[in-house]
This record gives structure tokens, sequence and C-alpha cells, in this order.
């Protein structure tokens, strides 16, 4: 309160005895001594700011002098300036406005506090896309990828079980990829109308049933059916989490997120090799699809309630399905890219789905085990390309080396190791081996030059025109060489 007598005229105060403190002072007085005390702060923040300053009535209590009612408040706040007010005395019932709140106010809240929440909303806010929509995405792409190779672990069951031919098992096998790229268009646009997490998360069921029939069915005719529901089932799972990257994601980042999502969805062709050997042993290949069947159902679940809602993936309007088709196919660049990617992507698919394992048993002569640490070998490649190559586009693009040139690069790439099987050079046959599994990985520099050609509005049909050329590929590959087989020796190879 010294600032407050500071202000005061001497000449107010002479003559004047202040009355001791009386514990009890009426609340009228308290009352008077705080207008007074409001009135000289207002005179006060007048004469600093240079502003005119004139008499103001003081509006105090007539019996009590303005000296003695500063001098007593001071005094009956002095406790409380060292924190220590009684309960029983009348200030503390004092509500709020009251002098001391007055003349010593709250100092504003510190930066201390807000900087040491800043980094954990930051962190928060960092991790709420990876966690929320990166993860849920990831999980349903490591399923597709799961029941991509699968068949190629248990082709020896199927065969004998159900007295399948060479033919019988590329149909059976690449009608997955049938179904899957005959459902990338209207996808595409379910896609871009109602949003990755509904339409994703209908469809696993849809994967979930058909895992289920395949795991109960006797016939070929079932089991095609079967396979046919997974295909169609999985469908959405590398597009919608495209589409939501591209969604939720910044623009320049969208190649690195994509290979970290292929990267974690190609586990599941790494657990297609020796995991899945082991629950094999336990289960056999049945009861592997029952505990499929539950994993793809809980998926489809945990996507519907923890992955959000995009308002921008319904921004499609009615009835501009046709010409955003249209807009996507007529584009030259379309063209030039759709055809390296589905040779390069669908071939290395056809072959690490079905045919690698059996060209490693009759053309390299190897046994089952070798046979399964070849297959994991080209699983772990296929992970690791695809967290190469999302990191290798993002910091090559800073540099001006686009995902084009590095896509041509990749191809040729591939080319040479198919040769190198193809004339059994002398190399270890891991070699080529391991470049055809990486090479699956290739979507990941192809949706990233999407992503450049296209706006966020087209992303669902345009990754959906692509996948299309993809598994299409892929289909057409696996089901002719199947063919081939069959023509050539009747048996697999």
């Amino acid at each position: 309160m010294t600032t407050i007598k500071n202000v005061y005229d001497p000449a107010d105060a002479t003559g004047h005895k202040a009355e001791p403190a009386n514990p009890t002072m009426p609340a009228t007085k308290l009352t008077g001594a705080f207008r007074h005390l409001d009135q000289r702060m207002a005179s006060t923040r007048d004469l600093e700011v240079g502003a005119r300053h004139t008499p103001q009535s003081t509006d105090r209590e007539p019996d009590f002098p303005a000296m003695t009612l500063v001098d007593e408040a001071s005094e009956h706040f002095a406790p409380a300036r060292e924190g220590v007010i009684p309960l029983d005395s009348p200030v503390a019932h004092v509500g709020p406005g009251h002098a001391e709140g007055a003349a010593n106010p709250p100092p504003p809240r510190t930066t201390l506090r807000e900087q040491s929440r800043r980094p954990r909303g930051y962190l928060t806010e960092k991790w709420r896309p990876i966690v929320r929509v990166l993860l849920p995405f990831a999980i349903g792409f490591y399923l597709t990828n799961l029941f991509r190779t699968i068949n190629a672990l248990i082709s020896d069951q199927l065969t004998s079980d159900l007295a399948l031919g060479a033919a019988d098992l590329g149909l059976l096998t690449s009608v997955y990829f049938l179904t899957f790229a005959a459902a990338q268009i209207p996808i595409g646009i379910l896609l871009d109308r109602y949003g990755p997490r509904r339409v994703e998360s209908a469809l696993l069921v849809v994967a979930a049933g058909g895992a289920a029939l395949f795991g109960a069915s006797r016939g070929f005719v079932p089991l095609v059916l079967a396979r046919a529901l997974i295909g169609l089932g999985v469908a959405a799972a590398l597009t919608a989490g495209v589409k939501a990257i591209v969604l939720w994601f910044p623009k320049e980042r969208v190649a690195l997120v994509n290979g970290y999502l292929m990267m974690l969805g190609t586990l599941g062709a790494v657990t297609a090799t020796a995991p899945a050997e082991l629950l094999l042993a336990w289960t056999g290949w049945r009861g592997l699809f029952d505990l499929l069947a539950v994993a793809t159902a809980a998926t489809a679940v945990m996507i519907y309630f923890v992955v959000p809602e995009a308002g921008s993936a319904t921004s499609a309007s009615n009835g501009s399905e046709p010409v955003s088709l249209k807009t996507v196919y007529s584009d030259p660049r379309f063209w030039r890219l759709a055809p390296i990617s589905a040779t390069s992507a669908g071939t290395a698919w056809a072959l690490q789905g079905l045919w690698a394992a059996p060209w490693l048993t009759d053309v390299e002569g190897i046994d089952r085990a070798s046979v399964i640490r070849h297959l994991f070998i080209m699983a772990v490649a296929l992970t690791i390309g695809a967290l190469l190559l999302g990191t290798a586009a993002d910091r090559l693009s800073r540099r001006g080396i686009g995902p084009q040139t590095q896509l041509a690069v990749v191809t040729a790439v591939f080319i040479a190791a198919q040769l190198a099987l193809v004339l059994r050079l002398p190399f270890p046959s891991d070699l080529p081996w391991s470049v055809v599994g990486a090479v699956g990985a290739v979507p990941v520099l192809s949706y990233a030059i999407l992503a450049e050609y296209f706006p966020k509005e087209l992303a669902g049909r345009a990754n959906g025109a692509l996948t299309l050329f993809h598994f299409g590929g892929a289909f057409v590959l696996q089901y002719a060489i199947g063919l081939v087989l069959r023509a050539r020796t009747g048996t697999i190879l």
C-alpha cells in the first residue's frame, strides 16, 4: 500500500493521525476505502501517462476521513500480504473487488507454464495422424499382403488336399488380383465421396467373410469364390491408406509416409513365410484362415472407430465422377506412368505371391526349408525396399531428382535381376530374388507421382485407376504363367 500513499498530497494528511487498526472494522468503512482507492489509482494512471489531472469526488462515507480509511485498510490487509489472513477476520469474507486485489493484482500467467505444455501438445498433434491414420491403414495393408502371398506357402497342401493342377492353382491364386483390380474404379469413387474410414472398414468385413469361407471350403469352386471375396475385401487397403495420407499429411511428405505405409504393410508378406509356417504346423491351412478371418474383422472395427473422419473426403459432388475419371484417363502423364509401374509391380507380385516357390524347388533344386528362407528374404527385401524408396524419394526430391527418375532407375535394376535369373548368371540366388521382392514396393513412387499430377479431390480415383493396372497386370501374369506351364509340362513346373 506504500505506492498508494505516495500519490496523496501531503496536505491531505497534515495534522491527521491515523486511528489504530480495528480488526472488526465495519464493511461500510471498507467499502468507502475501496472506492477511494480505486479513484486514487485511476488518478495515478492518468498522471503517469501525462493526462491532465482534475480533482474527482471521493464518493466516500461522510464520517470517515480518506486518510484514516486508507491507513486502516493498509494495516488491515498487512497480514494478507504476508499470506496469513485469519479465517475469523472480516477481511477473509470480503468478496471480489477488495482493495488488496485492486492494489496488488495477481501477476499475469507466465509463459513458462505455457512453454512446458506446448511440447506435450506439439507431440500430441505430431503423432496423432501417425497413430490414428497411418497405423490403422498399415494394419489393413498388412493383411492385404498376407492374403496376397499366403498361397505360395500353402500351395503344396492345396494341391494335395484338393487335387489341384497348375492352371487351377494359378487361377485360384490370381482371382484375388482379378477382383482386387476390378473393384479399383468404384472404390476410388467411393473413397472420394465417403472417405477412407467408412470404405475400408466396410470392405474388410467382406474380406473376413471370404477368409472364413476359404477355411471351410471343400471344393475348388468354393475356394475360388472365397479367394475372390478376399480380393474384393482388401481391395481398398492400399488406395484407402494412400488417400488418407494425402488428406492428413503435407504434400511434400506424401512419398515418405507412403514408404512407411508400404514398409509396415509388407510385413504381412514376411509373416506369410516362417511365422506362418509355424502356425501352419499347429492349425493347418484351414485353421490359419480362421485366425485370419478374426484378425480381419477386428481390424475393420478398429479402423471404423479409431480413424478420424476427414471433411474434405466428401467434397466430390454428385454426378461428377465421369468427368473426374475422364480427367485422370485423358491425362497423358498418367499413360506414361501406368505401363511401367504396372509391369514392374505386377511382375514382382506375381512371382513373389506364387511362382517363386516352384521356381526355387524345381529350377534351383533346393529343399523346402531353403525355399522358406528365400521367401522370407524376399519379404524382408520388400519391407526394406518400401522404406528405402520412400526415404530416397523424400530426400532426392529436395535435390531436384523427382520420383519419375527414381522409378526409371528401379525398373532398369529390376530388368537386370530378371535377366540374371533367366540366364542363370553366377550370382547367389538370394540377390536377384531380393531385387524382385524389393521392386514390389514400387507403388511408393508411383502414388507420389500421382499426388503431383492430381489434386486431393481426385486422389481416390487416380490411385484406384493406377492400382487397377497394378493388380490387373499381376492377375494376367500369374494366371498366364500357370497356363504356359500346364501346356509345356502338365505340372506346376
